[in-house]
Order: C-alpha cells, then structure tokens, then sequence
C-alpha cells in the first residue's frame, strides 16, 4: 500500500527494510569482530575496545549461567551510566535474561515495586546503592545483589569485587539460543502517569529494527560514529536509540553518568562527536551556557531531540550557534522507542516527521476510534515491528492499550495532505477553558519567545467560573531574575495568542520537576494545582 509520507522519504530509503533476526549479543560480536581495536565505550576518559566489552560481557553472561539464571529470567541493572550497564546489560542478553533497568534515581518505594513486579532474581549496582536493594529484598523475588564501583571502571575490571566475580569466568559465547521474534530482551518500565508503572515486554527484534531504522536512515558509517551519551542508558531512549545503535553502528560511545553543561562541552572539545543525543532541556541548558560558543560542533553530523516537542526558538538558536541540524523524533516506550523521524533538512513549528520504514501513523476520533481526515486532530495510533508484544502480567492494560492491533500512543496530533505528521499533545495535558481546548504546547512556544525565559511549563489551574485556565510555571535566566513580572509575560502572551490561551496566572520558580532524561513533568505541577485547590 501507498501511504501519502512516502514521497519524503530519503532518497537512500526503501519504503520497507530487511531486518536481522539475531540477539542483541550478537550485534555486539559482530562489531568486535569487525572492529576489535576499535574504542567501544570511553568513561572519564578510560577506553575500553569492542574486543574488551565483548570480552567482560561474555564473563557476566557465564557468570550468570553459574548461578543458575535460565532463559527469560529478569535481570535488573540499577545503576547510573556506568561500563558496568553496558557490560551487565549484554551480558545479560547473552545469557538468556531480560534486562530489567531501574533508574539510579530511584528510591526504596519505585525499587521495590518493579523488582517485585517483574519478579527479578539478580540485581547488579553500585556499592554505596546496595542498601537500597538490600532494604527490599525480602519482599521481592531477589536471590543475588551483585555490587561494584566506579573504581573498577576506572582499572579496567582488574581489581574489585564485580571484577574477582569477572576474573573467575571464561570469556567464550555462553552460545544461549535465542529467538528474536518471541524472546524478550528488556521489560522496560514506564514513567507511570497514570498509576503503577508498567513493563513494556520489548523482544530482541524491537528493538534491533529500531538500530537498522537509525542508522540507515541517517546513514551511520560503521566504525567512525563517535557520540556522548549522558541520557541515562536506563530510559529507552538512552538504552537503545542512543547505546544500541552505536554498538550495531560499531561506532564509540563517550559515556557521561549524567547531564552537566560544561562536562559535554569539553567532550564536545575532546572527543569531536559526530552524533549528538538530547531533549529540550539539554539543548536550552547548552545555549545558555557561557562556553557553548568556544565548543567546536565541526565534525557534528546529526542532532537529535525526543521525549518532548523541542521549541522552534531553540532550534533556531542551536543551528545559528552550532551550524548543525536538529531532527526530532517522536515516539514512546511502547514503540522502543520511534514512530517518526524528520528528513534531514526538514523542520516546521510541531512537525515530527514521517513514519519510519515498515510503520504505520494515522489519526482517530478520541471518541469513536474512527479514522480522521487530513488537518483534523485525534489520538496518533500506529502499527509497526517495533512495538511491544504488551505489558509485563497486565493482560487488560495490554488490551486497551493494542485495541485492534494499534497502539495508542496518548498523543495528540494530525497529518496534512503531504503526509506530514504533527504533534499537539499528550491527550491529558489538554486544558479546556470553558469549552476552548489548549494546547500547552502552543503556549510554550510563546513564552519560550521572550528573552528572559530559560524554561517553561504549561498546566491547567481550576478556576471558579470557566473551570480551568492555563497557569505558566517558568524559570528566568540568572541576568532576568527580579526584573520581569508576571504582568510582563502575559502582556507578552497577549500579543501573540487568542484571549482565552493566554495564561491567567504566571509563577516564577528556581526549577521545574523533571523524568530522568530531562523531559519536564506537568503532570507534577497540574497536581499540584488541582491538590491546592481542594
């Protein structure tokens, strides 16, 4: 069948793919054999090639198989970015086990529930997080913590307990048979905005489709990418459209335990990325940092911004400082994680892109479920090989969530008569003002006009007579601090929105809660709101 986004699609780009039906472990052997000197992961400058990763991998794996883990067992990584995820979580696969990741972030609570609800036997993490897991282990299913350090890290393994552990294994391929279609390879958790989170159950072959998407759309030349990951590699973003990929590309991985504006840009400096990973927080926080125009972006190929729409201002100031391109891609967990791409040299206000190779967007009435026409916004529903086989012992979230065999995403959006697809927003964080919808996106994107606003959020607020209005959250930058009002902003807003977008009330605040990978919470302050309000 023909679809309307074909026609944008990169010269160099089939309308369907031929994807690999391996294992993940094996994208990793056969990087090392083609490349074996080749540097795979760089941690505070510690080098470590694709021979040695596959090396240290194979270890984990064997030692895994000594304790007796088996095929589709969970193995729960709780650790920040660290060699140890990347060695732990192939070592995993390779072994058999789904990769369970828990966020460094999290507390006792979030802990305890997804190592009980996934039913974890093995827990890899830091020594100084172990108490953590130690404190709920007798209500889980955890038979083995597994502690390290960054020491280790920083010895190359050859001294430590994770490393005495390594020491005593053999370095072959456990030669685990897996099968890529049925076979899982992560239960990666959900954020949790509504509830519980869930476990998407993502199988090796989502995920690989994923890699041969990326890099061939964006043409990936094997052996040569280099990209800084400071995403947590916890958060499907991370974990594989950012380190997945870069291992199938063979490519090098300058691996960051966390965000920090001057830290990439001296990696930026040092290491010369070719590929670049962030959201909308990073990209703001990196121009408005003193130093970003000293950073050399000259071998700096492709930028990519997800997990948020990424405002049009910050992409114009990205390109006029940096000379490099913004893409953005838009997906979900459940889509591990991309849906839509933008074309190389394509932008436009919302614009998310085209579907992917083999992928299928469309638009439906909220209400009926029927398809929509061109223009008109609904829910974005799609269908494709990278989605989720369901969720993790949660047959009816898994029903209403693949209704008819289409995701639904939560999203927000349209297409136009060039099958272009645009994103609104999430469904949820619509506020109705009397009968008017709101998109606070849209509202953002103003605000993020004036000069004096770093970061922004949009909710809706009760309100007595039109039952809610939008309410703007907002952090100024240092120099504007004490010298813009509230008054300033809505009259600002006025200028360039309709009456009833404009925000009723403006709150000026030092931060704004944020997911581990950077993406602002409004969920958090529309609670928050409504919580005041009684």
């Amino acid at each position: 069948m023909e679809f309307p986004w074909y026609k944008h699609y990169p010269k160099h780009v089939p309308k369907s793919l031929e994807y690999p039906e391996r294992s993940l472990f094996e994208n990793l052997k056969i990087s090392a054999k083609k490349f074996p000197g080749n540097c795979a992961v760089v941690y505070k400058d510690y080098p470590y090639t694709y021979e040695k990763l596959l090396e240290l991998s194979s270890k984990f794996a064997n030692f895994l198989l000594s304790l007796g883990i088996k095929k589709g067992d969970r193995v729960a990584l709780y650790l920040p970015n660290l060699p140890q995820f990347v060695i732990a979580y192939y070592g995993a696969l390779a072994a058999g086990g789904v990769v369970v990741a828990c966020n460094a972030l999290y507390k006792e609570k979030e802990v305890e529930y997804i190592l009980s609800d996934s039913k974890a036997k093995v827990v890899v993490t830091l020594d100084e997080m172990r108490g953590v897991v130690e404190n709920v282990k007798e209500s889980t299913e955890v038979e083995e913590i597994i502690s390290t350090s960054r020491s280790e890290a920083l010895n190359g393994f050859t001294s430590g307990k994770f490393s005495e552990l390594l020491e005593e294994q053999p370095a072959e391929d456990p030669n685990v048979r897996i099968n890529p279609k049925d076979d899982l390879a992560v239960l990666q958790y959900t954020g949790g905005t509504t509830g519980n989170p869930k476990g998407a159950m993502l199988t090796h072959y989502n995920l690989l489709v994923i890699q041969v998407m990326e890099s061939l759309w964006f043409e990936f030349e094997e052996g040569k990418e280099v990209s800084i990951i400071f995403l947590p590699l916890s958060h499907i973003y991370g974990m594989n459209w950012c380190m997945n990929t870069m291992i199938y590309s063979a490519g090098t991985i300058v691996l960051m335990e966390k965000f920090e504006p001057k830290e990439v840009i001296e990696n930026v400096n040092k290491y010369k990325p070719t590929i670049f990973y962030g959201v909308p927080t990073v990209y703001i926080a990196l121009l408005n940092h003193p130093e970003i125009k000293k950073a050399d972006f000259s071998k700096m190929r492709t930028c990519f911004s997800a997990a948020a729409p990424l405002p049009p201002e910050v992409r114009r100031r990205w390109k006029e400082v940096t000379k490099a391109e913004i893409i953005e891609a838009w997906g979900l967990t459940e889509a591990s994680p991309c849906l839509t791409c933008t074309p190389l040299g394509m932008s436009g206000d919302h614009l998310i892109g085209v579907p992917m190779p083999d992928t299928v967007v469309k638009v439906v009435d909220l209400d009926t479920g029927k398809d929509l026409p061109p223009g008109k916004v609904g829910e974005l529903v799609a269908k494709g090989p990278q989605i989720m086989k369901g969720y993790w012992n949660n047959p009816k979230e898994t029903e209403e969530a693949l209704r008819d065999g289409w995701l639904r995403t939560g999203d927000l959006g349209y297409m136009d008569e060039n099958g272009l697809f645009y994103y609104v927003d999430r469904v949820k964080d619509l506020i109705n003002v009397a009968g008017y919808k709101v998109w606070p996106d849209e509202v953002e994107n103003v605000i993020y006009e004036h000069p004096a606003v770093l970061e922004c959020a949009v909710v809706s607020s009760p309100d007595e007579i039109k039952g809610e209005v939008p309410k703007a959250y907002i952090v100024l930058k240092e120099e504007f601090k004490g010298r813009v009002s509230a008054e300033d902003i809505i009259e600002h807003c006025k200028r360039k929105l309709a009456p009833f977008k404009v925000p009723k009330k403006v709150e000026f605040v030092d931060e704004l809660p944020k997911s581990p990978v950077g993406k602002i919470l409004r969920r958090i302050l529309r609670e928050k709101e409504w919580k005041n309000a009684g």
